[in-house]
């Protein structure tokens, strides 16, 4: 179901300069100094915020750049945010496409994709974040050694990215088809997360690791 439009969001991204980062190619290559880090990581479709904000509690010597492309949702994101932001905290209004334009050749560690828009019919695979086209972005701007960690609760989107990242020079160092079955201090878990895990439903989990390939 498509969120309603909300006039507040727009605005208020406006006024949030403490974390809103309008112009991310003027920080092409220097996102290192602007959140003060040695480990830059970016969470592409970061939803309402919660993973960035409470990993980057869980991590707050490492950067974190949330990267949402709803205005609406990504406005929710950065009210979560007000009060708890730090100087390794920065948000993006954007999409994936974008991330070569944002981003120089290696500069980004760790990518999160998590809980992404599985577009199941075969007319939109494009437009998934494992498709191929993003793929190629990602290699470049990881660094030699830099992560994709993705999580999901769609079997099939799971399944295609597998496949997708095998296609695109990646090398899978991790997976599971029940990631929650035991305890991870690693990471958090969302309320998004809490409510499939309610469910019954299984959280699948993988790690790649750049491995040269196509850039």
């Amino acid at each position: 179901m498509r969120m309603r439009k909300k006039k507040w969001t727009e605005p208020y991204l406006q006024q949030r300069e403490d974390v809103v980062v309008f112009h991310p190619q003027e920080y092409k290559g220097k996102w290192k100094e602007l959140v003060p880090c040695q480990k830059l990581h970016v969470e592409i479709g970061s939803g309402k915020g919660d993973y960035w904000l409470q990993m980057s509690k869980l991590y707050p010597q490492d950067g974190w750049i949330g990267v949402e492309k709803c205005t609406d949702v990504a406005g929710i994101a950065v009210k979560k945010s007000e009060n708890q932001t730090t100087a390794q905290m920065k948000f993006i209004q954007g999409g994936a496409e974008d991330v070569t334009e944002w981003f120089a050749e290696g500069e980004i560690d760790v990518i999160h994709l998590n809980f992404s828009d599985p577009w199941p019919k075969k007319g939109h695979a494009k437009r998934r974040l494992t498709h191929e086209n993003f793929l190629k972005r990602y290699q470049i701007v990881l660094s030699d050694d830099g992560e994709i960690i993705m999580k999901t609760d769609n079997s099939g989107l799971f399944e295609y990215s597998l496949l997708s990242f095998a296609n695109n020079g990646f090398q899978l160092i991790d997976v599971s088809v029940d990631y929650r079955r035991e305890v991870h201090d690693e990471d958090v878990i969302t309320e998004y997360e809490h409510n499939f895990m309610a469910k019954g439903q299984p959280i699948y989990r993988a790690i790649w690791k750049k491995n040269g390939g196509v850039k």
